[in-house]
C-alpha cells in the first residue's frame, strides 16, 4: 500500500488536476491523506454563504468514499498564502512527520497562481528528502507544463472525477471553462494518445524515489 499525500491550495485543485488519478488510487487501496488549505470564501458567488466551498468538499470526499480521517480543509485566506509561507510550510512538516507519506502530489512550481506557487515550493522544501513528489496540471494557471509522467484512467476513473466536479455547484454558477465535460475529457483523451491509452492524466517529477 502507498500512502498518497494530495495538497490542494483551494478546494478543487486536486479534482480538476488529477482526480482521475486519485479514483485510481482509492480503487487500488492506496492510503490517502488528502489536504485543502483554503476554501476561498472572498471568491464566491455573490450571496453565498462563506463555507460553501467547505461543505462541496466534504461531498467530493464522499463520492471518493473517503474518510473524515483522510481529509483535511484550512483556513488560509485565497489570494493570501505569500503572507504566511512559514505556517505553510510548519503544516506539511507536521503533516510529514504524522503521515510520512511515499508520494505527494500538489501544484506545478510552474503555476502562476500566487497560492499555488507558495504551496508548490513549500511541499518541495518539506518532503524533497522523504518522498517522491509530483505536480498535476492546470493548464489555465500554467503558461508551461512538462508531462513526464502520464497515470492511465479508465472510464469508471473518469466517471468518477466528472462527479466529483458536479459536486461543486458554486463554480460551475460561475461556468468557468475549464469545467465543462468536454475540457475534462478532452484534456484526459489527449494525455490518453500521448501514451497510447484511452484517458491518462499528466504530472511533471520534481523527485522520485524507487
Amino acid at each position: 500500500m502507498t500512502k498518497i499525500l494530495l495538497l490542494s491550495p483551494h478546494t478543487d485543485d486536486v479534482e480538476l488536476g488529477c482526480g482521475g488519478s486519485v479514483a485510481k488510487f482509492i480503487e487500488r487501496g492506496d492510503d490517502i491523506l488528502w489536504v485543502a488549505f483554503s476554501v476561498a470564501e472572498d471568491s464566491l458567488p455573490a450571496g453565498m454563504p462563506k463555507d460553501t466551498l467547505a461543505r462541496e468538499f466534504e461531498k467530493v470526499i464522499q463520492v471518493y468514499g473517503l474518510g473524515k480521517e483522510q481529509h483535511e480543509i484550512l483556513g488560509f485566506k485565497v489570494r493570501h498564502m505569500t503572507e504566511h509561507r512559514q505556517e505553510v510550510l510548519d503544516h506539511l512538516i507536521e503533516v510529514r512527520s504524522r503521515f510520512s507519506p511515499d508520494i505527494v502530489i500538489g501544484p506545478s512550481v510552474r503555476d502562476h497562481h500566487q497560492d499555488h506557487q507558495v504551496v508548490a515550493n513549500e511541499m518541495i522544501r518539506a518532503f524533497k528528502s522523504s518522498a517522491s513528489i509530483i505536480s498535476y496540471e492546470l493548464p489555465w494557471n500554467n503558461v508551461r507544463f512538462d508531462d513526464q509522467l502520464f497515470v492511465t484512467l479508465s472510464e469508471e476513473h473518469m466517471r468518477r472525477k466528472w462527479e466529483a466536479l458536479q459536486m461543486y455547484r458554486s463554480q460551475l454558477a460561475k461556468e468557468r471553462s475549464y469545467f465543462e465535460r468536454e475540457f475534462i475529457y478532452g484534456m484526459a483523451r489527449m494525455h490518453g494518445v500521448q501514451c497510447n491509452e484511452r484517458y491518462a492524466e499528466a504530472f511533471e517529477v520534481v523527485r522520485f524515489r524507487m
